[in-house]
């Protein structure tokens, strides 16, 4: 199997920097090939403008979606990101490796999706959930959170983290047809000891070598919605 990892930290020390490189050496020693694009270490650039094209559609206003469709149609990418596009298309299963900053995800991985899932190359023409580009691949979250598991809990400050994962589940990775397995959640692992660190990153590693049992969450039956929405955006632009 193929694995892209998309890590999202700029400390090499992290927890999240060694959940990666948990992630690369279990799965390399079974026998997988994993791809890992470490956003700071490539000083991947999260602003998406026209500098995200080499042909231009239309030069007097910037509409995304519509000069998307033109540089799918005509290879205009630039370079970078059309090699993070063919990463994407190479992989079997994606991982968005982060910390949960201000309940939500760094800036550098929302850039890199905004510039990434590009319209006719990650959805578009219909192709959305059940029939989504992606719908033969698998994808999760691997997140790390400051506080503890009873603070991300119904009677936590915080709530739990479904909610706060559920535009990156649903909106992002189902919407572009992706199988999502439920996520990987480390709380606290500052406030861990060593020894709980440890074992920590071994369950991660069982983790990722058994993705084919682990639980999935439910996309929507898009049969359901039809007639109810003429034509489904996971973004708009005026």
């Amino acid at each position: 199997m193929r694995f892209l990892i998309i890590h999202a930290h700029h400390e090499p020390r992290s927890f999240n920097g060694a959940m990666t490189r948990q992630a690369v050496a279990a799965l390399t020693v079974a026998g997988h090939e994993v791809v890992v694009s470490d956003l700071h270490t490539m000083d991947f650039d999260p602003v998406s403008d026209r500098r995200n094209f080499t042909a231009v559609k239309d030069p007097s206003r910037l509409k995304q979606q519509t000069e998307e469709e033109h540089a799918s149609a005509n290879g205009g990418y630039a370079h970078e990101l059309q090699a993070e596009m063919d990463k994407l298309d190479w992989c079997d299963t994606l991982i968005f490796q982060f910390p949960i900053w201000w309940l939500g995800m760094p800036a550098i991985l929302k850039g890199w999706i905004d510039r990434v899932f590009a319209v006719g190359r990650a959805y578009g023409g219909g192709r959305y959930f059940g029939k989504g580009v992606f719908n033969r691949k698998r994808a999760f979250c691997a997140v790390t959170v400051g506080g503890s598991a009873a603070t991300y809990s119904e009677i936590g400050i915080y709530g739990p983290i479904e909610p706060i994962l559920f535009p990156i589940h649903h909106g992002i990775l189902a919407f572009c047809g992706f199988t999502v397995i439920e996520p990987f959640v480390v709380y606290g692992p500052s406030r861990m000891s060593d020894v709980e660190r440890a074992a920590t990153l071994k369950q991660y590693g069982d983790y990722v070598l058994n993705l084919d049992t682990a639980p999935t969450i439910p996309g929507p039956d898009i049969t359901t919605y039809e007639g109810l929405v003429l034509k489904p955006a996971a973004r708009q632009h005026s």
